[in-house]
């Protein structure tokens, strides 16, 4: 396979490793709309889960919320722990272990660290003892593409900064919109990536907050929407 070029698809040290992967993949997942303006990561967590477990997810949705310690609020680490729950292979990349202490002034965060930020901080403190990887580092662009093939991944963005090439829809839906603390800078929101196009130098992905479609972005979109301050480039690669 003979890959375009393209500076936020692959670099020209890297390209030659990527030459052996399918020119595109596309993940089947089912979809799964979220309900609130919070659920984002749990809908995603319920678009890679097996159908017997996503079945018992939604049926035991409140139970489960409750016993994990969600308080209408989840970071990547909780979605880590209930992954486990179901036994769910995967791995955790972020570039700040805990909570990040710049975050106190922020916006979208200031709200949720009180209430957060201890059992956020535990559950990273304890994630080797219950057996969840995490790896405190970034991934690169090629890594998660190169991934693709062993599974989906989900991804924190800044929802401010999604768009989508075949709906011609960015950020969030209309209706959760009105719920959120508009004009922050950064709004978090998670996606599940489930395929890419090389010679388009797209990426297909899931957004918990449209109905049930693929949508459709540019590497250069995910490389900015991902990276933004904010999400610590939280990632997590999923094992099918």
């Amino acid at each position: 396979m003979n890959v375009p070029r393209n500076e936020y698809f692959v670099d020209d040290s890297d390209q030659h490793k990527f030459n052996d992967s399918p020119e595109k993949i596309h993940i089947q997942l089912c979809h799964y709309k979220q309900k609130s303006n919070w659920d984002c990561g749990i809908s995603c967590v319920l678009m890679v889960l097996p159908r017997k477990h996503r079945a018992h997810l939604i049926k035991n949705f409140s139970y489960i919320c409750k016993s994990e310690g969600f308080n209408r609020s989840t970071w990547t680490i909780d979605l880590c722990y209930l992954l486990k729950r179901y036994q769910v292979g995967h791995v955790f990349y972020t570039i700040t272990i805990g909570v990040h202490e710049g975050y106190r002034g922020n916006s979208f965060y200031h709200h949720i660290l009180t209430k957060d930020e201890a059992r956020v901080n535990t559950k990273f403190q304890q994630a080797k003892d219950n057996d969840i990887a995490v790896r405190n580092s970034s991934v690169s662009i090629l890594h998660i593409l190169e991934h693709l093939i062993n599974g989906p991944v989900i991804v924190l963005t800044n929802a401010k900064l999604l768009y989508c090439d075949i709906c011609k829809l960015n950020k969030i839906s209309n209706e959760l919109r009105k719920c959120l603390p508009w004009p922050a800078p950064y709004q978090g929101h998670y996606v599940v990536i489930c395929g890419y196009d090389v010679t388009t130098g797209k990426v297909f992905y899931r957004n918990p907050s449209f109905g049930d479609h693929v949508c459709s972005m540019s590497i250069r979109n995910l490389e900015q929407a991902r990276k933004s301050y904010g999400t610590d480039e939280d990632i997590i690669f999923v094992y099918k």
